[in-house]
């Protein structure tokens, strides 16, 4: 059965007219409902879309901060350190290299050393107590020492009880770092190492609100508008220190609006996410404090010793407050450019520490009156050593990668010898300018490089890269490939010497015009520097001057693949093309590579792979990874003892005398003279006995740089020689050689007795068996008698 609805709507009234009246009023309010509701949703919809957009650009904020915080507050750049000084009676070394030393290593001179790095002289006696500091093989306590000297010599050296000491090694000086492409240097500290008056007056002048506010603080905001409204302009700031850290952190030092949004933000999130500790931390490590050249200066602990150069820990009061004031403006108050700008800053710290019960007015009144005490800069880039750094990179890249280098915090322990460095950019600089004077050179264009390693173990002690040593850039020591010329004369004739049965020192070589034919047909025909030939001329001789046609016929003789293979032996591992000009310098190598080829020679045929860094460690001090010497024999040592007497024969008489106006002639040097075509290039390669050191000389444009290798780098050579205190060559004689006494002119056998005879050293069996005549005559008494009366 169907069921009906009762119907409960009310009829409508009929119209007056009689007519049905429309549904005009219901339809109207449901379109003014529905108007009512679009409207709404304008506003609605885009407040929705920007939240939802504010969420997730927060949420990215949220992540960059959580990634880079943990990221960037720990890329701690590699920190590469020098040679220990070491220390102990007879050791040659003057008060003032020592001194010099304790400047490097941030030593404060006083009147009585108390403290560690401080140190006192009393004409001939210093007396230093050291800083303790962990070594690539264990940790050395801090030493009180009483040094005495005689005559650049030091005497003596006891410890604070009196009790004579052997040896002590200083802490290895910081050379420099190796830091990312962004140029952000870095050298980090701990909440517990820093001094609690610098966390004082971060807090009195930077963010008194810090423990309170959540990142952001508006009562400051407010107070510096005020404050900058009154002034007229910016005289001071509202960031609390948390966003000073989010800016260096993840944001540009461009201002804008914008930024300062995503300032704020950033802040927020940080507080939110680290701790208070964990914020001061990295602020400590982070802020912005100054520009050396290209690198920034970030952070307190490079900044301590960028402006100082010494570490947080040992600076005093005006010198934080110095440090707290240039965060303001690191430009505006660099205290080397802007002293007395940075003094005032400095006094207005002081003043806000005096007033808020930080220091007494004693402190500050005294600490007012303190010079800035900043040191001269380094030369720019972060390192006095450019070229030396480089070469680390280089051979830090065989075990490491790039962001190992950067980031990791790594010790690097190396091979420079920071004397000697400074010694050998001095010698380079000041010869060049005399060298430009006294040829009529163009000023300013010649360029030159150097190489200083030691003889045994090719530990490199200073590399040069070019006359303006301390500035980063085209590094010639390593990257400048040029034409080696006579220096390459060596190899030929240790080549030579290495077949005993046909070739000694006395063998008679032909320096007579001599023609080579090319595969393509062309015609060689060498000649001499001086334009002569010489007929016939013993080896030693052709060498000693250098004679170009003797060496060619030699070479030819001996055989290209010869060179080639010896070449390969001595370290150089790129192809060098197998041609007759080769034998004359047609090879272009580095400085570097020169003074590998070199220590093999110095080392009597032992080579040892040319090395900057013993030792590298972790940030925590363990070991990582050791460069140990290695050593291997490439050339026969009998031969290579006959190649470095005709070597220092070079120097003795031949081509490199001249380097008897910077050495004494008891120092017995070896060494070979280079010059290219057209006085291209400059050279000079050789070795004392404790050191080998190549020096090069050109242009970078390739034009003649006027200069032949006795000219130019032989007297740079000598320079640096002579300025490092070299020891004398005194070359031991191997089993396999004997002396024998040869007559000069024939070329045989003679008798020490015989008029004008010469000692020569020959491989066993090598020597000349057929005596010469005098040999008979001296043995004849009565021709001797003869003789002596006639004469």
């Amino acid at each position: 059965m169907a069921t009906f609805r009762k119907n409960t709507r009310k009829p409508r009234k009929p119209a007056r007219n009689g007519k049905k009246a429309p549904a005009k009023r219901s339809r109207t309010k449901r379109g003014r409902r529905r108007t009512g509701r679009s409207r709404l949703s304008r506003f609605v919809v885009p407040l929705v879309l920007v939240a939802a957009i504010t969420g997730v650009y927060l949420l990215y904020l949220d992540h960059k901060v959580r990634t880079g915080f943990q990221g960037n507050r720990h890329a701690v750049p590699a920190q590469v350190y020098g040679r220990p000084l070491e220390l102990y009676p007879g050791a040659k070394i003057s008060p003032g290299q020592l001194e010099a030393e304790f400047q490097r290593l941030g030593y404060r001179k006083v009147t009585y050393p108390k403290r560690p790095a401080a140190w006192s002289r009393n004409r001939d006696r210093i007396i230093v107590r050291t800083r303790p500091f962990t070594f690539w093989d264990g940790q050395a306590s801090g030493r009180y020492l009483d040094l005495d000297f005689r005559g650049g010599v030091l005497n003596s050296m006891v410890d604070g009880k009196g009790r004579p000491q052997a040896l002590v090694r200083l802490e290895t000086p910081k050379v420099g770092s190796i830091y990312a492409a962004h140029n952000e240097d870095r050298v980090p500290v701990d909440l517990d190492e820093v001094p609690e008056i610098l966390i004082g007056m971060l807090i009195s002048i930077e963010d008194r609100a810090f423990y309170s506010h959540h990142g952001v603080d508006l009562k400051a905001i407010l107070r510096a508008v005020w404050a900058n409204l009154k002034a007229g302009g910016v005289v001071q700031g509202g960031s609390t220190m948390t966003q000073q850290l989010a800016k260096n952190l993840y944001l540009t030092r461009k201002k804008s609006l914008w930024r300062k949004l995503n300032e704020a933000a950033m802040a927020l999130i940080i507080e939110r996410r680290f701790s208070k500790d964990e914020i001061l931390t990295a602020y400590l490590n982070e802020i912005y404090l100054g520009q050396d050249g290209s690198r920034a200066i970030h952070g307190f602990g490079l900044a301590s010793h960028f402006y100082f150069n010494r570490p947080l820990d040992e600076l005093d009061l005006p010198k934080l407050a110095l440090l707290v004031g240039i965060i303001r403006g690191p430009s505006l108050y660099d205290p080397r450019i802007h002293p007395e700008r940075a003094g005032k800053r400095r006094n207005l710290v002081l003043d806000v520490l005096h007033r808020q019960g930080i220091v007494t007015a004693e402190q500050k009144n005294r600490a007012a009156k303190a010079p800035l005490g900043v040191v001269k800069r380094g030369k720019k880039g972060g390192s006095g050593y450019p070229a030396f750094l480089d070469l680390v990179r280089r051979q830090m890249r065989r075990d490491y990668r790039p962001e190992d280098l950067t980031s990791e915090g790594l010790r690097i322990f190396t091979t420079l010898d920071p004397e000697i460095q400074q010694q050998t950019e001095t010698a380079l600089s000041e010869r060049l300018r005399k060298l430009e004077k006294r040829h009529r050179l163009p000023v300013g264009k010649l360029e030159a490089a150097a190489v200083v390693a030691r003889s045994e173990g090719g530990e490199v002690l200073a590399v040069v890269g070019g006359r303006r040593a301390g500035y980063a850039g085209f590094n010639r020591a390593l990257d400048a490939r040029r034409p080696i010329g006579s220096l390459i004369k060596p190899v030929v004739y240790l080549a030579a010497l290495m077949l005993p049965d046909r070739y000694n020192l006395v063998t008679k070589l032909s320096d007579d015009p001599i023609r080579v034919g090319g595969k393509d047909g062309s015609v060689w025909s060498p000649r001499n520097f001086d334009h002569k030939n010489h007929g016939e001329v013993p080896l030693h001789l052709a060498l000693a001057k250098s004679y170009n046609v003797a060496t060619v016929r030699l070479g030819m003789d001996v055989g290209l693949k010869r060179v080639l293979d010896l070449l390969g032996h001595l370290g150089i591992d790129r192809p060098v093309q197998a041609i007759p000009a080769l034998l004359l310098g047609a090879v272009s190598l580095s400085p570097l590579e020169v003074a590998q080829i070199y220590q093999t020679f110095a080392a009597g045929g032992f080579r040892s792979p040319l090395r900057a860094i013993r030792e590298v460690q972790a940030a925590d001090g363990s070991k990582l990874q050791r460069y140990p010497l290695t050593v291997s024999q490439v050339a026969p040592a009998g031969s290579v003892y006959l190649l470095n007497r005709n070597l220092q024969e070079v120097v003795r008489s031949g081509t490199a005398k001249g380097l008897s106006a910077f050495l004494s002639d008891q120092l017995n040097v070896a060494g070979k003279t280079g010059t290219t075509n057209d006085l291209k290039d400059s050279w000079f390669a050789g070795f004392s006995g404790n050191r080998v050191a190549v020096v090069w000389i050109g242009r970078d444009d390739n034009k003649p740089a006027g200069l032949t290798g006795a000219q130019g780098a032989l007297r740079i050579w000598g320079d640096i020689m002579r300025r490092t205190d070299p020891v004398p060559l005194d070359l031991p004689r191997p089993e396999s050689v004997e002396a024998v006494w040869v007559d000069p002119m024939s070329g045989l056998r003679a008798d020490a007795r015989c008029e004008g005879a010469q000692e020569f050293p020959f491989i066993r069996g090598s020597a000349p068996d057929t005596d010469a005549s005098c040999v008979a005559e001296a043995n004849d008494p009565l021709s001797t008698l003869f003789k002596r009366i006639f004469k």
